[in-house]
Formats: C-alpha cells, structure tokens, sequence
C-alpha cells in the first residue's frame, strides 16, 4: 500500500469501528452509491438478527480470510488487515459474551424449559407488535408484557398444582426471569466494551485488536497457522500491482476517472538527412517515472506536494457488471507483483487490441486515508503516432456512517405540565427486547452458518474491496476537490517535460510536441472533475 502524504489511519479505523457497533444492520444500507450496493439477506427468526457489527465483522471476516475465496480489490488508502483484526477481536468479544450467556441459558431456560418457552413467546408477540407501523404498537407492545407479567404473578399466588410439580411450575415462572437479569448484566457488561473500543478507534486513542489465535505456539495448532497464513495472503495482495479496470466504474480501488489529457503527434526527424534513434515506449516511460520524483521539490519553501507513491500498474479491463476478477498468474507473478521484465513487455507491446496494458501511476494518500489521488500515465506508439496521455482518479472518504461516535439512548419526550416544551429522557443501553435477542442467538454461535441462516447476514458488494465499497465522492468536499484538482497541472508539465527531453535526445522534431503540450498546459489550468468514462456514443 502506498505511504505518503497524511500518514493517519482515519479511513483504517472508520471501518474498523463497524465491528463494534450496535446500530440496525439496516442502516448499512446508507451508505449505496451508484457503484456498490451492500445486500442485507433477511433470516426466517427475526428474533435472532444481527445488528450491524455482527453482520459486518462475521461478512468482512468470511470475505477476507475464509478457505477459497476469491480475490480482492486492494484498499488504498486504508490497511485491510488492521480492519480485519478488529472484526476477529470485536468476534472474540461476542463470543465469550455467548459462552456466558448460554450458560445462563441452560441453567435458567433449559431446566425450565416450560416456563422459558413461554417468556420467549411473549417476547416474540411484542416484537412482532412493536414493529409495525401504527404510532400506538409501542404502547401495545408494553401493555402485552405487563399483561403477562400480572398474570404470571395471579399464577404464582394461585398455583393449581401441589407438591414437586407446584414448585416445578412456580421456577418456570420466576427462574427465567432471573436469568434476564443476569444475562441483562453480562449484555451491558460487553456493550460498554464494545461502545468503548468504538469511541476509541474514532477518537484516535490506540485500541489494540487481539487476536491470540493468529499465533501458533506449536506444530499441532493448524487453525492458527491457517489464520497467520491468511492474514500473510492478504497483506501480500494488498501489495499487488495488479488492477482492474471496470468501465464506468474507473479502475477498482482508485476511483473513477475524473479527467483525462492526451498528447499525440507524429514522429519526425529533426534533421531530414538523419533517421531517428530506435526507442521504445519503456524508455520514455522510465524517464517521466525518474522525472516524477521530483516532484516534492520546489523552488520555494512553502510546503507544496508530500511524497508520493510511484509505481508501474498492469491494468486488467473487466465488465462494468463483473462480480469477480481473476488475478494473473503463472512464472511471471510471485506473491500477487507482476515482475519488472514482465511490465516491461506489457509496457512496449501490448498497446492495441486485447490483453492488459501498463500505466505509470504517482499517488498521494491525502486527509488522514479519507482521500486517494492517482494520476495515470501511458504511452503508447502505433504507426508513427506517439500518444501520451494522463488520466485523474480520486477516490474520497469512506461513507459518513462510518465516522459516527456512539451516542447515548436518548429520547425527547412533552413535559407533563408544559405539554409545548420537551425534554430528554436517557434510555437504557440495553433493552429488554436486546437481551432476550442476545440471549436467544448465543447458543447458535456454536455453528455460526445456522446462526445466518435463522438470522440474517450481509452480502459485501463485489468486486469487493474494503476502501472503495463504502467510499464517497470527494467532489463535495471543497478542500479534497482542490487537492485532487491541483495535482493535475504540475503532474501533467512534469510528464510532458520529461517526454520531451527523451525524444530530443533521440532525434525527434519535438516542434509540434512542444506546441500541443502548450495547448494542454493551458487547458489543463481549467481542470474540472467530469465523467471522463461516459462515453456520449
């Protein structure tokens, strides 16, 4: 992954902290865009729904790290395997949560079974009540469980049973109750841990994601080294110079492409008695790649361009609808890079037709992550023509639901005697609705597939990648626009510059070259994000 530039992680744990939320798994579904849509799969027990850190960390993690899956786009701008750690962690802390909470289950539901059934029923009836949509179904719903509860107490004062059944009959009425509020604390407990390692990621102090089973400590421990092995796989794909190119899409992980200047004229000699030196499109691309390096340096001490990242990209072109993408392969490829030699013929043949092609790419990793400028550069010579162009792509923050800090259950209600003002009434961090939800769903974490099929799970959009998924355009925040604006005009002079010394000293009439990239030069002054992927044909 590139490092340049604002070297903060605010992209990084912006989504690492949707591993620890507790809000609706719905609300994943604010943050579609054009590009990505996140599907939200409905389970055939409502009462056992994920919420969305459940959804996300359990999704992310299956996506990232499960046996087979398929390849992923990298996350420029964000670190994949810190985000994934996070999830492991925010799962490690569900679980132990489960393992209490199922033993609460199985000595206070179990044993009593009658009674837990039927406390279960009744809280299934109120859910199912307080979701509709008529104003008054909350009230409904708490009339429902008071009802309930004077009855049960009618039961205990008027047992019809004697003996060992009569107390049998009076724990399946009180035992379950019991164990609400036991597990009702182990499900608060956990909820402040969680909200606290959410608030922390936002708030930039340093939460730690352990993950001990990532650590084999002998030769027996196969899921461990399994893990340590996935978690090597992805920061190794993480590193590839492969992309893909999806239509309108832009190149996957970068960001659509805003903006596009080319240069191209004949070659001709500059002495009519003298042929041109032989060159080839690598040799001028190996001079606009040394001549970029320059570009952190100025004549002047006032600040100017962070180091960029630099680096040759071969470029696979998918379909605008394509759901996956295939990696190259073979003697060529080792550890997910391209080699040099094998760039380096990309590079001066394949320029027309089908096949991947080479681009030049300087990138900045801008305001902390939220920001990731890419100026694209290929050339390429067919006939006599040679044609430099340079492409803008930029990708923006991740989606604002990803920056929000926990807040407190709140909610304003009319004051008894000033029924015109309102006042706020703090609400109970975790409902009674929530604990028997959390209740209900642990024992089925022993089998997490039967825990998403009875409850519901999240379908990552595809070509997935953990940045551009839930990225946003940059183009309504006004200072990200004038970064990735500005970087267009010197990119472009240092590119044309460059070229142009190559081709003087190898005997070409750079008259017109000079004269077309004054033209540019000018135009490029004016530079403005539009949809250079959507062709008017």
């Amino acid at each position: 992954m590139p490092v340049s530039g604002d070297e903060g992680q605010a992209a990084t744990f912006a989504l690492a902290s949707a591993a620890y939320r507790d809000n609706v798994v719905e609300d994943i579904k604010k943050t579609d865009n054009d590009w990505h849509q996140t599907t939200v799969k409905a389970g055939r027990w409502k009462l056992v729904r994920p919420n969305l850190g459940e959804a996300f960390s359990r999704a992310v993690v299956d996506r990232m790290l499960g046996p087979g899956r398929k390849p992923l786009i990298q996350s420029f701008g964000a670190e994949p395997q810190v985000v994934v750690e996070h999830c492991l962690a925010a799962n490690n802390i569900r679980r132990e949560r489960d393992n209490r909470l199922s033993t609460v289950v199985a000595l206070c539901g179990l044993i009593f079974l009658p009674g837990f059934l039927v406390w279960l029923l009744v809280f299934q009836l109120r859910t199912f009540v307080a979701r509709r949509e008529d104003k008054r179904a909350g009230a409904i719903a708490t009339t429902l469980l008071t009802g309930v509860g004077i009855l049960a107490a009618l039961f205990l004062l008027k047992m019809p049973f004697s003996g060992f059944w009569g107390w049998y009959a009076r724990g399946c009425v009180v035992v379950p109750v019991l164990g609400w509020f036991w597990a009702k604390r182990i499900c608060e407990r956990t909820a402040n841990d969680l909200r606290a390692r959410w608030d922390g990621l936002l708030s930039g102090s340093s939460v730690g994601a352990k993950v001990p089973e990532a650590v084999p400590r002998g030769p027996g421990e196969t899921a461990a080294e399994q893990l340590r092995q996935s978690l090597a796989r992805l920061s190794a794909e993480q590193q590839s110079n492969s992309v893909f190119y999806a239509g309108p899409k832009g190149i996957l992980g970068m960001g659509t492409r805003w903006g596009a200047w080319q240069l191209a004229e004949d070659l001709v000699p500059a002495d009519p008695a003298r042929e041109i030196h032989p060159f080839r499109s690598w040799d001028v691309v190996r001079a606009i790649h040394d001549q970029l390096r320059m570009l952190e340096r100025g004549p002047l001490n006032t600040g100017g361009f962070p180091r960029p990242s630099i680096r040759h990209w071969i470029v696979t072109p998918i379909g605008e609808k394509a759901t996956a993408v295939a990696r190259p392969g073979g003697t060529d490829v080792d550890a997910f890079q391209i080699k040099q030699h094998a760039i380096q013929e990309i590079c001066n043949k394949q320029q027309f037709g089908s096949g991947d092609r080479h681009y030049l790419g300087v990138q900045w990793t801008l305001w902390d992550g939220q920001l990731v400028i890419t100026m694209l550069i290929t050339v390429t010579v067919l006939h006599e023509t040679l044609r430099i162009e340079v492409t803008g792509h930029a990708l923006g923050p991740v989606n604002p639901l990803f920056t929000s800090k926990p807040e407190a259950p709140a909610k304003e209600v009319s004051k008894s005697f000033k029924p015109w003002e309102t006042r706020t009434v703090k609400l109970p961090l975790v409902t009674a609705d929530e604990v028997v939800r959390l209740a209900a769903r642990a024992p089925l974490g022993w089998y997490p597939p039967l825990q998403k099929w009875l409850g519901g799970s999240l379908v990552l959009p595809e070509p997935f990648g953990l940045r551009h998924a839930w990225a946003d355009q940059p183009w309504r925040h006004r200072f990200m626009a004038d970064d990735a604006l500005r970087a267009a005009t010197p990119v472009l002079r240092v590119v044309h510059s460059a070229a142009l010394r190559v081709l003087e000293e190898n005997g070409v009439n750079i008259e017109k070259f000079g004269n077309r990239s004054s033209v540019l030069s000018g135009l490029v002054q004016d530079a403005s994000p539009r949809k250079a992927d959507l062709y008017d044909a």
